[in-house]
């Protein structure tokens, strides 16, 4: 299925289509069956012009009647099973604990300076503060469902904590500058909440108001639903340096659906946990991060450039300089980085061969070195000589280890891996040379290395 208008934008916008007529045809020979607005009225003039084939067509929408049989969308109530789903399974408590596991599972560990994290339950007041604390709606990101109930990180925190320990709230600032905005009424309580506690929570970050599809808004750092720089909103970190003059250890909780170049906060707040727009159970796994009752072990599925400045202007299609696969320049997060309130060890690296046959697998054994137990997301990367890519990831794995428990962890690779690009064959091929594979905690952090062949044929 398209994205609404994507034929639309092929002869408009990408020029890939001479029009609706020519468009249509390429997109269901690429075997796009379902169009969102698309232009049902160009596919006859498309068989009648020869730019598509009949049984082009036919394939199409014997597909989409295929999977419309498969819903029992023509066969009565009684014999369609998904009509005898009961509504009580919405929002049941299997789906509830399941949103709060998948929150937990995607939060990732940027920073902890002096392992501050996780915090005691046992301290006497705590400073919540930011933009982003008391707004349930942030968490849900775009296109969304509607929850019966959202946990804030503020109610989280509450939840967590109980009666026992004082949790004084302020807001302290809007999600970004707006015109005519006076940030002093904001700051001043939130700048004396945070004096008079142990520590202070800092929940920040963007917002799905800012960042999306086509939205109407344009402020600094946003337009039109596009980021035009990658800094935290200059608001925010004008207040986190107000907090810092206090003195008291500060916690960036930082929520947002795209990379951050936080460079002044990872230099000066004591730790940083990125958590996304995690969802309905959102503030619930946050709370449990920040207080020991769960491990954090979520990674990047982004690179965290230091600058704007550091990737090639968007519009230019080269892949050269962009992501963890072409980036030689040093980045402040490095793709598939996050850490852990445990340490790991690697060792044993072991080859089934040295030459690349059916398969090749990669045997290693990881070890929880630390204080508690924790999972750890092994990720298995290659470099082939003669390839433009620096890395490519090829693999990963969580393991949930004990405190003081190993395990050995397998990866296989297969000829059908290790596809690149051949300009003789005009595309995809297994290419003869020597292949680098190295096993590490993040495209940056390995810790394993070795190596083997692909030869000829």
């Amino acid at each position: 299925a398209t994205d609404c208008g994507a034929v639309y934008d092929m002869f408009i916008s990408h020029h890939t289509a001479k029009d609706s007529v020519d468009g249509m045809a390429k997109a269901i020979r690429a075997g796009v069956d379902n169009h969102c607005m698309g232009y049902v009225g160009a596919v006859i003039p498309a068989i009648e012009l020869g730019l598509l084939k009949e049984w082009e067509l036919d394939t199409a929408v014997a597909r989409l009647l295929r999977a419309r049989f498969k819903l029992g969308m023509f066969d009565d109530t009684s014999l369609n099973r998904y009509s005898s789903i009961p509504y009580n399974v919405v929002n049941n408590k299997a789906h509830r604990e399941y949103a709060l596991e998948l929150a937990k599972q995607s939060i990732v560990l940027l920073k902890n300076r002096n392992s501050i994290l996780p915090l005691s339950k046992k301290v006497k007041t705590i400073a919540v503060i930011g933009p982003n604390a008391n707004d349930a709606a942030v968490s849900l990101g775009n296109y969304n469902g509607e929850p019966a109930h959202i946990i804030t990180v503020l109610e989280g925190i509450k939840n967590v904590l109980g009666k026992n320990v004082q949790v004084k709230f302020q807001k302290g600032c809007y999600i970004t500058d707006t015109m005519h905005y006076n940030r002093e009424p904001d700051f001043k309580p939130a700048i004396e909440a945070a004096a008079a506690a142990d520590v202070i929570v800092f929940v920040g970050g963007i917002s799905p108001r800012l960042e999306g599809e086509a939205l109407q808004v344009k402020v600094d750092g946003f337009d039109g639903g596009d980021k035009t720089n990658l800094d935290l909103p200059a608001v925010q970190t004008a207040l986190l340096k107000e907090l810092k003059k206090t003195g008291k250890p500060i916690v960036l909780v930082l929520m947002n659906g795209s990379a951050l170049s936080i460079n002044w906060e990872n230099e000066n707040m004591d730790a940083i946990i990125e958590a996304w727009y995690g969802g309905e159970a959102a503030g619930q796994a946050i709370a449990e991060v920040l207080f020991g009752d769960h491990n954090p072990a979520g990674r990047l599925p982004v690179s965290f450039y230091r600058s704007i400045n550091d990737i090639p202007a968007f519009d230019d299609y080269a892949m050269k300089g962009k992501t963890y696969r072409y980036c030689e320049k040093p980045v402040l997060y490095p793709f598939g980085y996050g850490l852990s309130y445990t340490k790991f060890a690697y060792s044993d690296l072991k080859l089934s061969s040295a030459v690349l046959s059916e398969k090749i697998e990669i045997m290693f054994t990881v070890k929880n070195t630390g204080k508690m137990e924790g999972d750890e997301v092994v990720q298995l990367y290659i470099h082939q000589q003669g390839q433009q890519a620096i890395k490519e990831l090829k693999g990963y794995h969580r393991v949930h280890l004990k405190k003081g428990a190993s395990k050995q962890i397998t990866f296989a690779l297969k000829p059908g891996d290790l596809l690149h690009y051949s300009a003789a064959k005009d595309g995809l091929a297994i290419l003869p040379g020597k292949v680098e594979l190295m096993i590490g905690a993040s495209s940056q952090d390995i810790k394993l290395r070795s190596s083997f062949l692909i030869k000829n044929n």
